[in-house]
């Protein structure tokens, strides 16, 4: 039987026309997702603005729905998902993103810093220190370094913090010389802990060597001295330290005094405790001065001289606990009262966040700054 070409003929333009018809129904859907994905993105915008978190990530999943190639989308999404607290997912949508090829290198750098902030806000420490350590050499560095070195403070590993630190003075990210005598003093206090006095000796010794004016290494060296069976040498580290850091006098100012009558050196520490005095009056300062003076009377006469620069309620109550009151049935009340009102301004203050502690800290446990709290009371501030 013959082929009948009639059909062909028919058939070639039909095909033609159903596959532009197909093809233009592609591009209109094509076209209505594309217009889609936007209007979803900038939703989320809007939502971001109007501090609506959950609304805005909706917006965003929608978004890398109908365009699953845009990597901003994704940083805006795992970025949302961390500041709402929801690592896990911050978590896979970062690693998604270092998952992929098609992606260039300064967009896999972001997106291992991101994932790194991931955990490091998910508490995730160990975790975290392996993706900073990957971001070595890239744009990110500087903030991975400071990262790292948080966290070593935060688990105490000051030999890693000293290392981190080091690197971040070369790379002229600032001066660190100050941390690094921290460090240094902390190894000190675990060496003394263990009985190792000879390697806090010469961890002390570095640490004054490398930052001379932070007072911490001189009252940490007086204090390994005095504990040594060596009194002359403690008072002279805390002769040094009035000289290098005079503000930080008033931490130093009692054990000042007690080396004194060991050593009877009596009139060189009345002399250093005054120069402190007459620079800054000092409630520490003045009770180490009242404590050195064998008269009582003379004794009172240095809270009296203190209180006419500065008020004090903590150095009044003290002055009227050696006062004769008219009434004696009425003094331990009194006394009593004012003890307990004068107590609250005996405390330390950091000056950065607030936290308030009975004694002087060096790193605040509050908000983990070094060096934030001074060396005053605050009734002094």
């Amino acid at each position: 039987m013959d082929f009948d070409f009639t059909w062909l003929l028919w058939g070639l333009p039909l095909a033609f026309a159903l596959g532009w018809i197909a093809s233009r129904l592609d591009l209109r859907q094509w076209r209505i997702e594309g217009r889609q994905a936007p209007k979803a993105y900038f939703r989320g915008l809007n939502h971001l603005l109007n501090e609506q978190q959950d609304q805005a990530i909706d917006a965003f999943i929608e978004a890398v729905q109908g365009d699953p190639d845009t990597a901003e989308l994704h940083f805006a999404l795992g970025n949302l998902f961390r500041r709402r607290g929801d690592y896990d997912r911050a978590v896979r949508v970062h690693e998604h993103l270092l998952s992929r090829a098609d992606i260039g290198r300064k967009e896999r750098d972001r997106a291992q810093h991101a994932l790194a902030l991931d955990f490091l806000k998910a508490g995730l420490l160990d975790r975290a220190e392996t993706a900073l350590h990957r971001l070595e050499g890239s744009a990110y560095e500087a903030e991975a370094l400071l990262a790292l070195l948080s966290i070593y403070e935060r688990s105490r590993d000051w030999p890693q913090a000293k290392v981190i630190a080091e690197k971040l003075e070369t790379a002229e990210q600032g001066s660190f010389s100050n941390r690094l005598a921290h460090y240094l003093c902390e190894e000190a206090e675990q060496a003394v802990r263990t009985g190792d006095t000879e390697k806090a000796l010469k961890l002390l010794n570095d640490a004054v060597a490398r930052a001379p004016q932070l007072a911490r290494g001189w009252l940490a060296l007086s204090s390994l001295k005095s504990q040594a069976g060596q009194p002359d040498a403690a008072f002279n580290a805390l002769r040094e330290l009035q000289k290098q850091a005079p503000s930080a006098m008033p931490l130093a100012a009692r054990s000042l005094a007690d080396l004194a009558r060991q050593t009877g050196r009596l009139d060189e520490a009345r002399q250093l405790l005054t120069i402190s005095d007459q620079r800054a009056p000092s409630i520490d300062v003045t009770e180490a001065l009242a404590s050195l003076c064998e008269d009582r009377e003379i004794a009172r006469t240095q809270y009296l001289t203190h209180l006419g620069r500065e008020s004090s309620l903590v150095l009044a109550a003290q002055w009227l606990a050696g006062e004769q009151f008219s009434n004696p049935a009425a003094q331990a009340p009194v006394q009593t009262a004012l003890a307990q009102a004068s107590m609250p301004l005996k405390r330390y203050r950091c000056a950065a966040c607030g936290f308030e502690a009975q004694q002087h800290f060096w790193h605040c446990p509050g908000c983990q700054t070094w060096d934030s709290y001074p060396a005053r009371r605050v009734e002094e501030l």
